[in-house]
């Protein structure tokens, strides 16, 4: 039988040798040395991932104001022509999610934000109105666009200041529907289909 004892005596095992198998020292003043931060070792979570496809992807939809008198019928056949084109245009998008999109942007604007009031413009926007149905006023290089005179815009006004004071005055003087286009700088009055349809569907100036 052979006893412990004559193995020969054991000894651990040198500290050398174990240091030798630890990592090497980062050096904090050698540029060279790759020093990690505690972000580039942190799994994302899904939230954040989510989070930063939702900023990426969303867009901000032009908005089409509406100003709108539900007792008057031309301003309720623009409400309908309105919501309808808008209906017509998010169907068309998501369908083009899954084909060719880039065919139908280049056609038409596609999907907008319908906004319907029945408050009063404010005199700013009532400025801004005047002037997209100016003829020589819009966004340049835009199609084609009809055009109004004042009077259609506010009653009985012979020019745009006369329009702005009768508009203070009184706000009733203010003519419904009117559909504006903010982007282009367009507005259509009254219940034309195909000036409101035109309009709504155009590509927006860059």
């Amino acid at each position: 039988m052979t006893y412990p004892s004559q193995l020969g005596p054991t000894r651990p095992e040198p500290a050398h040798d174990i240091i030798q198998e630890l990592p090497p020292k980062l050096d904090i003043n050698n540029s060279s040395t790759p020093i990690l931060h505690p972000s580039h070792t942190t799994k994302p979570s899904i939230a954040n991932f989510q989070t930063a496809n939702m900023f990426r992807f969303s867009k901000t939809l032009d908005p089409i104001t509406l100003f709108h008198s539900p007792s008057i019928q031309a301003s309720t056949r623009a409400l309908n022509i309105l919501k309808q084109a808008s209906a017509t245009a998010s169907e068309t998008a998501t369908e083009d999610q899954a084909s060719d999109y880039t065919t139908h942007a280049k056609k038409q604007r596609g999907e907008f934000e319908l906004e319907v009031t029945t408050s009063a413009p404010t005199a700013d926007q009532v400025r801004s109105i005047l002037d997209y149905v100016s003829p020589v006023s819009g966004v340049s290089g835009q199609v084609e666009k009809v055009t109004y005179g004042v009077a259609e815009v506010v009653k009985g006004a012979r020019d745009a200041e006369d329009a702005l004071k009768k508009f203070k005055e009184n706000n009733d003087n203010f003519v419904r529907p009117i559909t504006v286009d903010w982007v282009n700088g367009r507005a259509v009055i009254g219940d034309n289909e195909s000036e409101i349809l035109r309009m709504v569907r155009q590509l927006p100036e860059n």
